[in-house]
């Protein structure tokens, strides 16, 4: 096997950075650059722990301990410093070792194992990217369970089991794994509403820190702003948009506002939920075509703002879609935690059982599509053998 390095941490400083070293020149590679601490001769034996420096000539370039996890595999702990596993991933890659990323390094491993289904494979590379301590439970169990013995057991009764039957379950899966997503790879809840509405207030409030710009001057918010929360099990991205607003949309003398309102039309479409915030301090009329055009077929929650201040918004008036307001005040906090809990209530992520079969690739869930689409159990016995031990996709 060629000589290959990997970075397995993180990116970004830490107290310790694990860099891996695969292939069958390992040994001889760690040899020509590990001063091992003590008299006793350096044994690269699979199991040992080894203590010392990594070298380059006569430059020490950090203390590290070297793993011995298989006869040509080894683990490389050293500090957390960029600076020093940049300095390292160099002199391995001067030693003849190809630089390639973790995730690329464990498809490696992987795709080496013949017992391993291309689903079991997905989730064990899945397991590097997610974002809960929730979404990894659930991904892990589609390694031997869920997914992987969904299909399996497709695959099985194929013969018994119902077309119809198998594509009901199916239909389950996406269904399922909608929800699940959330927890695997985040929720992107942009705030959206009329300018000066108090949507910066309220993402500096959930996001414990100021991170957007807050003015009285309407349309203050020009571009988008981003900050990381969470919220109960939920990994969300909070993107503060710029105000909708028709006349700003329209106004073809600036085209700097023209921008920020069609950037914020293209944020909207990606949305998993919009949290629609409007002002209490003023009427109906706020809510305009242009703004329900934007968020229709979105999964909206609709929050009232400025509750603390004297109202004008009557909620009775709201379309009936938006008609299950929360009221809040972003300012001094009132209602921030009714509204997390209408969040996790509406997005449903709290309510998915770690063990649920779901389909957490784009790969999986184009063949499940495909699977309910099908017009022959000879078709769908195709798909479904596709789909548990067909070519891994790593395309995002």
């Amino acid at each position: 096997m060629a000589l290959h390095a990997a970075v397995m941490t993180p990116k970004g400083t830490g107290a310790i950075a694990t860099i891996h070293l695969v292939g069958d020149t390992a040994d001889k590679t760690l040899k020509g650059i590990f001063k091992a601490a003590g008299l006793a001769p350096v044994q690269f034996k699979t199991g040992n722990i080894l203590l010392g420096t990594i070298v380059d000539a006569d430059r020490t370039i950090d203390q590290v301990t070297i793993g011995c996890e298989g006869p040509e595999i080894f683990a490389i702990h050293c500090h957390g410093n960029p600076l020093i596993v940049e300095m390292i991933m160099e002199l391995l890659h001067s030693r003849g070792a190809t630089l390639i990323s973790a995730e690329e390094l464990l498809t490696k491993s992987l795709t080496a194992e013949e017992s391993l289904s291309t689903i079991a494979i997905e989730a064990r590379l899945a397991q590097l990217s997610t974002k809960t301590i929730a979404g990894a439970r659930i991904v892990a169990n589609q390694i031997d369970g869920g997914l992987s013995e969904q299909v399996s057991q497709w695959l099985k009764d194929s013969q018994t089991m119902s077309l119809d039957e198998i594509k009901t379950q199916a239909e389950q899966t996406l269904r399922n794994s909608e929800k699940a997503g959330l927890l695997i790879v985040g929720c992107k809840a942009v705030l959206a509403g009329p300018p000066n509405s108090g949507k910066s207030t309220l993402l500096n409030h959930l996001a414990g820190r100021r991170k957007a710009v807050v003015t009285d001057v309407e349309g203050t918010t020009r571009d988008w702003v981003s900050a990381e929360c969470r919220i109960g099990p939920l990994y969300i991205t909070l993107i503060d948009t710029a105000g909708l607003d028709e006349k700003l949309a329209a106004n073809a003398d600036s085209t700097i506002d023209h921008v920020a309102q069609e950037r914020t039309a293209r944020i909207l479409t990606d949305a998993d939920l919009v949290l629609l915030v409007l002002d209490n301090t003023r009427n109906v009329n706020q809510i305009t075509k242009t703004l329900l055009d934007r968020i229709a077929d979105r999964k909206v929650l609709p929050i009232i703002n400025k509750a603390d201040l004297p109202p004008r918004l009557d909620p009775h008036r709201l379309p009936e879609n938006l008609s299950r307001t929360v009221m809040i005040s972003a300012e001094s906090g009132k209602g921030i935690d009714v509204l997390k809990e209408r969040l996790l209530e509406i997005t449903e992520a709290a309510e998915v059982d770690p063990r649920t079969a779901i389909a957490f690739t784009p790969r999986q869930k184009t063949l499940l599509k495909q699977l309910i689409a099908a017009e022959s159990s000879q078709h769908a016995a195709a798909i479904i053998s596709e789909l548990l031990n067909g070519q891994l996709c790593l395309d995002k």
